[in-house]
């Protein structure tokens, strides 16, 4: 068992800070924040050149130190001596909470395997901060990042994730994001999904709706800036109902004056499944029984 005390502990060690960053917004930059990227000795940054200009931007003039996925196995052990020898060093990625999207991970574990204190400097978090504005339910959520590119493996990925019951969280570029909800749509069914882009900057936008519609809207029209996608997890509802059931309540709609093709749709959508599917398995059960 290990036990670290932040601040009240003793040791000839430095510290190793996890420095969050702005994610567009210079202003979301908190006064501890400042303070610690300007009293520690070093910054581990995933690009040196992107943290350069927001070090700049402050007045900080803290040496930065190159540290991500590709130079991380050399780097590592780099740091560590540099801990060890009582310099603070923070890392930061770039943009939002560290640790997540790229290799600080590993950087805590050598740390605290050295018994080196690991320090939270909270701040935005791109994720988090979408989720919560995107009227889906917050809790519970899971967050992937970012995506299988190729086809076959991203479908993959979707049917193993299909029954959670989760709200799921995914980056993705602008450029995949019309080929990764239709993906989506193919596993998934229709659900309920949020596009978020360019998150705190000017041209900051929610598309909220169903699979379908976000599909439909995007067109071929390209999308631009930093994206993300946040889908309804599954519900008992959508796992559980029989075709009996669906039809059912497409003829409870239409016995209640719902045009077909409408209650096709909502009961679609109400269970995140293609509208097409359950149109085609209605009208063969209606030949089935006429």
């Amino acid at each position: 068992m290990q036990v670290q005390k932040s601040f009240k502990g003793e040791s000839v060690y430095g510290k190793l800070y996890l420095v969050a960053t702005p994610i567009g917004n210079m202003q979301d930059m908190s006064s501890r924040m400042i303070e610690t990227l300007q009293k520690v000795h070093y910054v581990a940054a995933e690009d040196t050149r992107n943290t350069g200009r927001l070090l700049d931007y402050f007045d900080i003039s803290t040496k930065l130190v190159s540290f991500h996925d590709h130079n991380s196995r050399a780097r590592i052990p780099e740091i560590i001596a540099l801990l060890k020898e009582g310099n603070d060093v923070a890392q930061v990625s770039d943009a939002g909470l560290p640790c997540i999207s790229d290799p600080g991970h590993d950087l805590v574990k050598a740390a605290i395997a050295e018994h080196i204190a690991v320090i939270t400097i909270p701040g935005p978090s791109a994720g988090i901060s979408a989720l919560i504005a995107s009227g889906l339910a917050p809790q519970p959520h899971i967050f992937y990042g970012f995506l299988p590119r190729k086809k076959g493996q991203q479908k993959e990925f979707f049917e193993s994730k299909k029954a959670y019951p989760e709200t799921q969280i995914f980056y993705e570029s602008p450029h995949r994001v019309k080929d990764t909800l239709e993906n989506m749509l193919e596993v998934y069914g229709d659900r309920r999904v949020v596009l978020v882009r360019e998150l705190t900057k000017i041209y900051e936008e929610y598309q909220r709706g169903f699979i379908s519609e976000l599909i439909e809207s995007i067109g071929d029209a390209p999308l631009k800036g930093e994206c993300m996608i946040i889908v309804d997890g599954a519900s008992e509802e959508k796992v559980e109902k029989t075709e009996e059931e669906l039809l059912a309540e497409i003829d409870f709609l239409i016995e209640t004056g719902s045009q077909k093709s409408k209650a096709i749709k909502e009961v679609a959508k109400k269970y995140g499944l293609h509208k097409s599917d359950l149109y085609a398995k209605y009208h063969r059960s209606y030949y089935v029984y006429y």
